[in-house]
């Protein structure tokens, strides 16, 4: 059977071949009668554009090319979802490569070079694919300055930024004040922190928002209570162990990330200290686990499907000519479950 054809549309539509190529591509306004005609022509007849053809003739292929640093990673599976749902809503084509880092290289993020070859063979293999501008999704949030060319194509990087191209990021500090100001509405003043690795974005962000909490809320300074981890179990564990030892140990603990919430949970147990009932503790991320300790974990939940849309509708507007807005970061949300307890409800009910 001889394939349906723009002339047999134009055909049936009593309109000439230029206007169904205007309907198809969307190039030029068209009366809406006119329109109508076609495209009920189009369904009658049933006919299949050729995508090949059109992207050639448009120099686009709605292809979206992401590199992600390592899909294993607990960040990646959200983003890339965030990503899908805006492209099937734009009938974008998505194609994901991964680079496997977390297995390759594990964590040595500092080493650009270590790991430069596997993002260039990624940005190589999608250029070839004919891709109309990438996302990158980082493992940990960090300076990715010079890793990549992709040869004048848009990129937005989320999960990691540079200081020549967009990113798309959530407001740590920000997630760290609302941690402090839900311990404080508990009641608790005397609250440690836990860092992660201080060579992080993340970690100095989040600090930020700790000292800004205890300003705003004239919250006692002590030095004793500020941590420095490295984001893994057992430094969650060693540091809560000398937090508790102190001659007047906090009330609570706000961890940054969940990992470390469980080295402090099991400190606590050794130490025979109860949770919550003489220890508050808050997580970062959000991790599937931390609904599953005991006792739950209230932790910060980080906008993973948002910043995966956030990411591709920039570059959508890039790829299309648009003028992107200033960006607004999005920001994390609260997750309360049972590892934080009221010090002082009278503190809470005056500050609600």
């Amino acid at each position: 059977m001889r394939k349906t054809s723009i002339k047999d549309i134009a055909l049936k539509a009593n309109v000439s071949i230029a206007t169904v190529s205007y309907v198809l591509n969307g190039t030029r306004n068209v009366r809406p009668e006119t329109h109508k005609r076609v495209t009920d022509a189009i369904e009658e007849l049933n006919y299949k554009p050729n995508d090949i053809a059109k992207s050639l003739k448009r120099n686009r292929t709605n292809t979206i090319g992401v590199i992600a640093e390592d899909v294993t990673v607990f960040n990646a599976p959200e983003i890339i979802d965030g990503i899908n749902d805006f492209g099937d809503r734009h009938d974008l084509h998505i194609l994901l490569v991964n680079l496997r880092l977390d297995k390759r290289v594990g964590h040595n993020f500092g080493d650009l070079e270590a790991y430069r070859n596997y993002a260039s063979n990624a940005v190589s293999e999608l250029l070839s694919k004919q891709v109309d501008g990438f996302i990158y999704i980082g493992v940990h949030t960090r300076d990715l300055t010079g890793l990549i060319d992709v040869e004048d194509k848009p990129i937005v990087y989320t999960y990691g930024y540079t200081q020549n191209d967009i990113s798309i990021q959530y407001n740590d500090e920000q997630a760290s004040y609302k941690a402090m100001s839900y311990l404080v509405r508990k009641g608790h003043s005397r609250i440690a922190i836990i860092s992660g690795l201080m060579d992080s974005i993340p970690s100095r962000q989040r600090l930020n928002g700790y000292y800004r909490a205890v300003t705003d809320f004239e919250l006692p300074f002590d030095p004793l209570l500020i941590k420095m981890g490295d984001w893994e179990r057992e430094s969650g564990y060693r540091l809560t162990a000398e937090l508790l030892a102190l001659p007047e140990p906090p009330t609570a603990i706000l961890s940054m990330n969940d990992v470390m919430v469980v080295g402090v949970l099991q400190a606590a147990d050794e130490c025979g200290v109860s949770i919550p009932g003489e220890l508050s503790v808050i997580g970062f991320d959000n991790r599937e686990f931390s609904d599953y300790l005991r006792p739950r974990i209230t932790t910060m939940g980080l906008p993973l499907h948002q910043m995966g849309y956030q990411a591709i509708e920039t570059l959508y507007h890039l790829i299309n000519g648009n003028k992107v807005q200033k960006l607004v970061m999005p920001e994390c949300c609260l997750i309360e479950r049972d590892s934080v307890g009221v010090l002082n409800s009278d503190v809470e009910q005056k500050q609600e």
